[in-house]
């Protein structure tokens, strides 16, 4: 908790800026989260920060100005991608400590500067990468704790989400996985091979992206808006084991002990219940009282920048696709 003028500690005074599907979930949480006091929600639809505040019994505001004239001790950013990082900066400005959705910003150079912005100004900043919190992924995690991991598979497929307009797969899905990657391995991306199509939408909407980590695990995601159900999964292969995760049914499998013949032992693996925005919330509040984020500015960086390289292969097929048709018109 965050010490408090008389000297006893006091909650942490949150507040939450912009209030679609994800702002929405952030402050319902937030309302009965232990150690934290919602102090309102802030977004520019009138309409829509009124129905939020009547669902959740809380205070509106139209701007973040007026959440800080509230006296917030930190503010959550789940406003549209594009905007993450002026409301970032306007938040560490004011002395706020920050929880800024993923992805952090929509370039490197504007991720780069919320996280120098957050260290000049001594705030914590954590990025909102909410599947590192999701209990399957801490089972895996822990299952292959310590093993010599050989490769990394991760499927993350569904239907064209109808509220998506201004990113792609890459970054709506893919970038998730991108930083699965970098926890699962304790490294970072080195080596990018991606293959990305626009094939019904304006933006990409398939991506089959090939990686190497730094200290040498192959990686790849499979990711698309064409599939007509939801899948989510990761394959890890170590040295030893195989191990087969589903983050949406929570369903853990490890398989082990080969023989020559061809059998192995398998067993489920235990998985917590929990709600991962509720973790990753808590590991918040955490920070805010002088723990190391859970996910760390840095990280969020690492996520973009690695999703930025995938993209520039759409951009240069573009490039050279838009010549190779004009000369066909002509």
């Amino acid at each position: 908790m965050v010490l408090g003028p008389s000297g006893a500690d006091t909650p942490v005074r949150v507040g939450v800026v912009g209030v679609g599907i994800m702002g929405y979930n952030h402050a319902r949480v937030l309302t009965d989260l232990p150690g934290a006091e919602l102090v309102g929600i802030a977004d520019p639809s009138q309409s829509q920060r009124e129905k939020v505040a009547a669902l959740l019994g809380c205070a509106a505001f139209a701007s973040l100005d007026e959440l800080v004239e509230r006296g917030v001790d930190a503010v959550v950013i789940a406003a549209p991608t594009h905007l993450h990082h002026d409301i970032s900066l306007a938040a560490i400005a004011a002395g706020k400590h920050v929880l800024v959705e993923k992805p952090i910003a929509p370039s490197v150079a504007e991720a780069e500067a919320i996280v120098a912005a957050a260290k000049a100004k001594g705030v914590a900043l954590m990025v909102g990468h909410v599947e590192r919190f999701n209990p399957a992924v801490e089972s895996v995690k822990a299952a292959i704790r310590g093993e010599e991991i050989l490769s990394i598979g991760i499927t993350r497929v569904g239907p064209f989400p109808p509220r998506m307009s201004n990113v792609g797969v890459v970054i709506d899905l893919a970038v998730h996985d991108i930083d699965l990657i970098c926890h699962f391995t304790g490294s970072h991306i080195t080596e990018v091979q991606p293959q990305v199509k626009a094939a019904v939408a304006e933006r990409e909407d398939i991506a089959l992206l090939q990686f190497r980590t730094a200290n040498g695990v192959l990686a790849h995601i499979n990711t698309n808006w064409l599939t007509p159900f939801k899948a989510r999964t990761v394959h890890v292969a170590t040295g030893k084991k195989y191990v087969i995760g589903d983050l949406l049914t929570r369903q853990v499998t490890e398989y082990f002990d080969y023989k020559p013949d061809g059998s192995y032992s398998m067993r489920h693996l235990p998985v917590a219940y929990a709600e991962p925005l509720r973790l990753e919330l808590t590991r918040f509040l955490e920070a805010v009282r002088g723990a190391e984020p859970a996910v760390t500015g840095e990280d969020g960086v690492a996520a973009i920048a690695t999703a930025m390289r995938c993209l520039e292969s759409l951009e240069t097929s573009s490039a050279v696709a838009a010549p190779l048709r004009a000369r066909a018109a002509g």
